[in-house]
């Protein structure tokens, strides 16, 4: 809605949103949510006729069908416990930062909570910040007693879901009631993982036993229930951002997208929008589409786009053949085991077989009974192959990458014996099937190894660049762990998820982008804490300019998906590095107003700005010649007919006075980087620099359809303010 054309004879927004409706519709319960920060409007159940209807109305900007939203986690767990990469804030420097924490609340939009989680208990705590707004909203499942110190805020946004589940007939899963508590576990997981107490003695049936914690755990948590068991639609997302801003969060932690949507159609991003401009930092996970090109969701740039990469902690597991060859591979698999005496083995011989895939009722009980069954990993969830075949009579199984997959692994808390092999292995074992008239194997489960070498590596699934809205911004922005981490659970379901897992376990090891996207956003609350006057965009600069693109073996990154080198359309700015993001030295800080001359740059029409914006006098008077030249951390090279490409940035000092940096470029050979001036002197802390790069392409090169990389570092002795560098020819 045109937001200051509402007349003075309607005492309030939602008053004159209601007339409005009533205009149009004769239906009582029509109108879902009026919103007061996240967007200028109301969400309403209406027939296509009532839409069309309703747009004629001069106070109308526009009407968008409501989206539906997915959780980014691969719905299985997998292999890996978060708390080695904690030996992150050690020293007082840290503790103090810790400490701080206490006055930081993130807000987690994500399918609820499970209160009784040790995770969240909140002995030792302070008394809740007298800012914050929020409540713990009661449920049939739900006492608002649940809520304490830690977890400060729970409340639960059902309305879009229950229109699209058929109106009143909302529970479409017998177990579902509405209230904030978590039936799922995703939203647990990610709470948890952001800012969970420290919990002893914790584990996934024994597996990654250890000391689990958050990121910040003195930081406080809110939840916002938006997602139900068909997914998240925008309107309860809108509406849960529409509170968390209102209740006073400070950090916003969405592990969910969609696909990439202009940013006047994309709820997450219009809401983030709001919630920038508030000073609350935006964590959005990158998706989980990888390796596919350009499978990315929340590219918006004011929204912090996060992917997943590995930990240094497998969990290894062994099938020998008939033929004495031992091959490597991962489980989670908990149970008794097979014992040494190896069985058949089974795999379909031709090819684009269901029963390759082991989908439900593919596979027949006379063949397989009392034998392990290979299973192609793809379509259907790898826990469910091991159900199919356990169900069939079989009694184990070697779940085997393809090619899309390549050589990661994912280990996962199985129903029966199982071991998961990369693509070379899986290729291997199924030519030993295929040649051997009598194929037999046996499966063994080694427990927990640490110090796997090299990680962290890109996960295969993790979404990659580029950016199809805008090709001038570089996503995602960088990596954090994302594959198999330890954390918090929901009691109401198994570990795998599934409904015929009666298990219960009060941690799970979990995978997906879901899962980084929390690690950041509990970094971005301990960055809060220590820097309470940082936008989130210098918070955000801090953590990708900060961030390492070596692994632990101190080569390039590596890409799970087919084990050749990473690049910055999988990795971002890298991999986040939360000690040295405390200090960054120089930020890349951005304005509302120059985000705001970023969306006129796009073309759009005044009304799509300012349905993002919220601001009725926008009119584009200022605008940048080029996207690219938004003063982003990073850079993205677009060459169509041009063989030129300018860009300014600006640095603020965060560092000591009188600190001096030097430049040093590294780009492809097809073009020339020149960076003027090429050191930068900063007298005072918060002093303003610019610099201008320019790209040119080199004569001669056909590049059409090619992707280059290189890095600008700005560096002293005491930091290096690194920038990945992204060139694309699309036309020459």
């Amino acid at each position: 809605m045109k937001h200051n054309t509402k007349p003075d004879s309607f005492p309030t927004h939602h008053d004159w949103y209601a007339a409005s409706l009533q205009s149009v519709t004769s239906t009582p319960d029509s109108l879902l949510y009026t919103y007061t920060n996240a967007f200028d409007g109301y969400a309403a159940s209406l027939s296509d006729e009532e839409v069309e209807f309703l747009k004629q109305s001069q106070s109308v900007v526009d009407v968008y069908e409501d989206t539906l939203y997915s959780l980014h986690t691969t719905r299985t767990p997998a292999f890996l416990g978060l708390n080695t990469d904690l030996g992150l804030l050690h020293g007082h420097q840290a503790m103090g930062v810790n400490q701080s924490s206490n006055d930081v609340i993130v807000g987690v939009l994500d399918t609820g909570i499970w209160p009784e989680s040790k995770s969240f208990h909140d002995s030792g705590m302070p008394e809740i910040p007298t800012r914050w707004k929020g409540a713990c909203e009661s449920g049939p499942d739900f006492s608002p007693k649940l809520c304490n110190k830690k977890l400060i805020g729970a409340r639960y946004f059902s309305k879009g879901y229950h229109m699209a589940s058929g109106g009143r007939s909302f529970l479409k899963k017998p177990k579902e009631t509405e209230s904030p508590r978590d039936q799922d576990g995703h939203g647990t997981h990610t709470a948890s993982t952001a800012a969970g107490s420290q919990v002893a003695n914790a584990s996934l049936l024994g597996y990654a036993s250890g000391t689990a914690r958050g990121m910040a755990t003195s930081a406080r948590v809110a939840s916002y229930k938006v997602c139900w068991s068909a997914g998240c639609f925008g309107s309860d997302i809108l509406a849960g951002m529409d509170r968390a801003i209102e209740d006073g969060v400070d950090v916003m932690s969405l592990s969910l997208g969609g696909g990439s949507a202009p940013y006047y159609r994309d709820t997450i991003a219009i809401g983030a929008f709001t919630a920038m401009e508030r000073g609350i930092f935006v964590s959005c996970s990158a998706g989980n589409s990888g390796p596919n090109i350009a499978s990315l969701a929340n590219v918006a740039p004011w929204i912090m786009t996060v992917g997943a990469g590995t930990l240094d902690r497998d969990f290894p597991a062994y099938a020998v053949m008939g033929n004495k060859k031992r091959f490597a591979g991962v489980s989670l698999y908990s149970g008794a085991g097979m014992g040494k005496k190896s069985v058949g083995l089974v795999y379909k011989k031709g090819s684009n077989s269901t029963c390759n895939l082991c989908m439900p009722g593919s596979l027949e009980p006379q063949l397989v009974r009392g034998k392990v069954v290979i299973c192609d990993r793809g379509i259907n969830p790898r826990v469910e192959k091991g159900a199919v075949v356990r169900d069939a009579g079989g009694v184990g199984m070697i779940l085997a990458n393809t090619a899309e997959s390549g050589e990661e692994l994912v280990a996962d808390s199985h129903l029966l014996p199982a071991v998961a092999v990369g693509r070379k292995v899986g290729d291997v074992i199924r030519e030993y099937v295929k040649s051997d008239p009598n194929p037999t194997a046996v499966l063994s489960f080694a427990g927990t190894v640490l110090g796997v070498r090299p990680s962290p590596v890109v996960a295969a699934f993790s979404s990659r660049g580029p950016n199809l809205v805008t090709r001038e911004i570089l996503k995602p922005d960088l990596i954090g762990p994302g594959v198999n981490i330890l954390a918090a659970w929901s009691e109401t379901i198994g570990p795998t998820g599934l409904e015929t897992d009666s298990r219960k376990t009060q941690f799970n090891i979990m995978s997906g982008t879901s899962m980084s996207c929390p690690h950041i956003s509990g970094v971005a609350a301990l960055l809060k804490a220590a820097h309470p006057t940082w936008s989130p965009s210098a918070i955000k600069s801090a953590l990708m300019t900060t961030a390492y693109v070596s692994d632990n073996t101190n080569s390039p990154l590596q890409d799970a998906a087919g084990g050749a080198l990473s690049n910055p359309w999988a990795h971002g700015s890298g991999h986040v590095d939360p000690q040295k993001a405390l200090s960054p030295g120089l930020v890349y800080d951005i304005s509302t107003d120059e985000y705001v001359a970023f969306l006129c740059s796009l073309d759009y029409t005044i009304e799509h700005v300012q349905a993002i914006v919220k601001r009725p006098n926008i009119n584009c008077s200022r605008k940048f010649n080029n996207p690219g030249d938004l003063n982003y951390p990073s850079f993205s090279v677009v060459f169509t007919n041009n063989r030129v490409v300018r860009y300014t940035r600006e640095l603020t000092n965060v560092g000591a006075a009188g600190s001096i940096y030097e430049v040093a470029v590294t780009g492809p050979q097809a073009v020339q980087v020149t960076v003027k001036p090429s050191k930068l002197t900063f007298k005072n802390v918060g002093d303003k620099l610019r610099y201008t790069v320019t790209f040119v392409a080199r004569k001669g090169a056909s590049l059409t359809g090619r992707s280059e990389f290189g890095a600008i570092v700005w560096r002293n002795a005491q930091h290096q303010v690194r920038s990945p560098v992204a060139i694309s020819w699309t036309q020459l």
